[in-house]
């Protein structure tokens, strides 16, 4: 038997709105669903749009289990300006005519920069140094220097140019593996073609299997509420499936585990009625749950 904590329980695409924190996205949707059980998957910039996932009731224990790995954005780089930021939001350090630069030569530098990368992150990231968020020593004055960290770049292409005023403006779409920083990768490309480069427009369209066309705007999730996946959609979206029987259902939703089957990653467990029942794991002798989507008490 069902009850409302997994009726309202899902997941919920956001396509996020310029201006606001990931945190302030979470604080209107648990205004809207009318719960505090409300957390996001990944942060996304204030200056940012686009894809932001967040889970909604039973649905926030899903979130740490999602494989995010993959992440899509679009974004414009203008090339001939640095900040401190790497984006358009931190104040210019250095201005220098762009208009030299050639088609050919941003082409040369997009392709270094595309595959397997060492990146420094930006100094206004969310990455820890000792303990603290790097954006936090930034606003301290504090002298300290980030480590370069290897990501991969799957795609990263121009789709436009616009020359004026000595600036040369790149749209660009770019396809990368989790912690890669579009804002580097414009501070980068400037870099290598010695005019300096800053982001100043990013969307993301696409974490993992999430896109665009799932998400909803926060302003239409305050006037109706709703999901964008039920928690078993969710579930079985996101992962494998196993068909299983009603009474391994009930065994495996009372804690009790299943026999192995030779599967490595996390699967969904799922019922003769479609249901989704838990998120399973493989150790030794043992298929466990690793989340139960459907405790005994709520089926």
């Amino acid at each position: 038997m069902a009850d409302a904590s997994i009726e309202n329980a899902g997941l919920l695409v956001v396509d996020k709105d310029a201006g606001m924190t990931s945190h302030d996205v979470v604080a209107k949707c648990r205004k809207a669903f009318n719960t505090r059980r409300v957390g996001h998957a990944g942060t996304l910039d204030p200056m940012a749009t686009g894809v932001l996932v967040l889970g909604v009731e039973r649905a926030t224990k899903l979130l740490g289990l999602l494989s995010l790995t993959t992440k899509a954005y679009t974004a414009t780089i203008r090339l001939g300006q640095s900040t401190t930021t790497d984006d358009a939001e931190g104040e210019v350090v250095s201005t220098t005519d762009a208009a030299g630069v050639t088609d050919d030569e941003i082409a040369a530098v997009v392709a270094s920069l595309t595959g397997e990368i060492q990146q420094i992150p930006a100094k206004v990231s969310a990455i820890k140094v000792d303990g603290r968020r790097a954006h936090a020593l930034v606003r301290t004055g504090e002298e300290f220097e980030l480590k370069p960290r290897s990501v991969t770049v799957h795609r990263f292409e121009v789709t436009g140019t616009r020359r004026a005023e000595g600036f040369v403006d790149l749209d660009v779409e770019v396809d990368c593996s989790s912690g890669t920083y579009i804002r580097s990768l414009a501070r980068d490309l400037g870099d290598a073609l010695g005019v300096g480069g800053h982001l100043t427009a990013l969307r993301r369209t696409a974490v993992g299997p999430f896109t665009l066309e799932h998400s909803r705007r926060i302003d239409d999730v305050s006037a109706a509420p709703g999901l964008s996946l039920g928690i078993d959609d969710a579930a079985k979206l996101c992962f494998p499936h196993r068909s299983i029987s009603d009474d391994e259902a009930e065994s495996i939703s009372q804690g009790r585990w299943l026999t192995p089957i030779g599967m490595k990653e996390i699967y969904t467990v799922v019922d003769p009625s479609g249901q989704a029942i838990a998120l399973i794991q493989e150790k030794g002798r043992r298929a466990s749950s690793v989340m139960v989507v459907r405790p005994a008490t709520l089926r």
